[in-house]
């Protein structure tokens, strides 16, 4: 179920700050009618730590209604706080996500010990499968392989891992050294390929909130071994890959979105409007690839 392109939905605000749901339906709506294969509401690039706890789930709701099991949900779920993150993940399941994302705890930095508990917790507590986000740079502490593999092996419902690592040999390591039904999607787009090659299953992506069409291709080339095409379409879009992380996610996928004329482009402090000059910079990608 969970491979291919899945998209790290923005959360669209109104030029207030408040949710701005209506957007966020047309942007499902938009993923859908460009074949994703998945969205992931309430990560990162949803700006979660930015929203309240009603915030977080009228998100969420509005996601799956959106989809109407046309594709599946993975709700984000994660926290800092092992007792907190059960909570979320409860309620992702009763508002029927199909799937929650975790993030390594932040802050916190747990050791390995501590990073097996928090989770053997959380997968003991639900029955909805569980897909660990290990993103050293946001949280301070990486998830060796040994402890994704232990907790793999003890928890059924713990099926994948979203890793944005950036270390290409530990990504060979969990492929490696894992079942072949984990599943292992790229957290960088511009990894995307890479990892399909060594045998990972797709990327939950965030050019795709732009670009889902071509997300969706790029993938479904690598995985049916068609890599020259692939590498076609990486090379094509690399560009942008490197383009939307010129300031710090989500804020250049969020004004090429606002280019676009998808949202209004709103953050939420401390998320910020982008630099004049990088705002050019990316104007001219979205232009030169055509993307508006």
């Amino acid at each position: 179920m969970f491979k291919g392109a899945i998209t790290a939905i923005v959360t669209p605000f109104k030029e207030n700050g408040d949710l701005d749901l209506e957007s966020l339906r047309k942007l499902v709506e938009f993923q859908i009618e460009n074949n994703i294969d998945g969205i992931v509401p309430c990560g990162t690039t949803g700006e979660s730590p930015s929203l309240n706890e009603e915030e977080h789930f009228e998100v969420v709701e509005t996601v799956i209604d959106a989809a109407n099991r046309k594709i599946p949900v993975i709700a984000g779920a994660g926290s800092n706080s092992t007792e907190h993150a059960i909570d979320m993940t409860k309620k992702a399941a009763e508002l029927g996500a199909d799937a929650t994302l975790h993030v390594c705890p932040y802050y916190n930095k747990p050791t390995q010990e501590g990073l097996y508990k928090h989770f053997s917790a959380i997968a003991k507590a639900v029955d909805i499968p569980i897909i660990i986000y290990n993103i050293q740079g946001r949280t301070a502490v990486n998830m060796e392989t040994s402890t994704l593999a232990r907790l793999a092996k003890e928890h059924s419902n713990i099926i994948g891992v979203k890793e944005a690592s950036g270390n290409i040999a530990q990504m060979m390591d969990v492929i490696n050294e894992l079942p072949k039904n984990f599943t292992v999607l790229s957290g960088d787009d511009n990894l995307t390929l890479p990892l399909i090659a060594l045998g990972g299953k797709g990327v939950i992506s965030v050019a795709s909130n732009i670009i889902p069409k071509q997300m969706h291709d790029l993938c479904e080339y690598a995985i049916n071994g068609n890599f020259e095409m692939a590498k076609e379409m990486h090379y094509k879009l690399l560009p942008l890959f490197k383009g939307i992380f010129i300031e710090t996610n989500p804020i250049p996928i969020k004004a090429a979105l606002a280019m676009k004329g998808m949202i209004k482009e709103s953050y939420r402090l401390p998320m910020c409007e982008m630099k004049a000059e990088n705002k050019e910079k990316l104007k001219k990608i979205l232009t030169d690839l055509k993307i508006i």
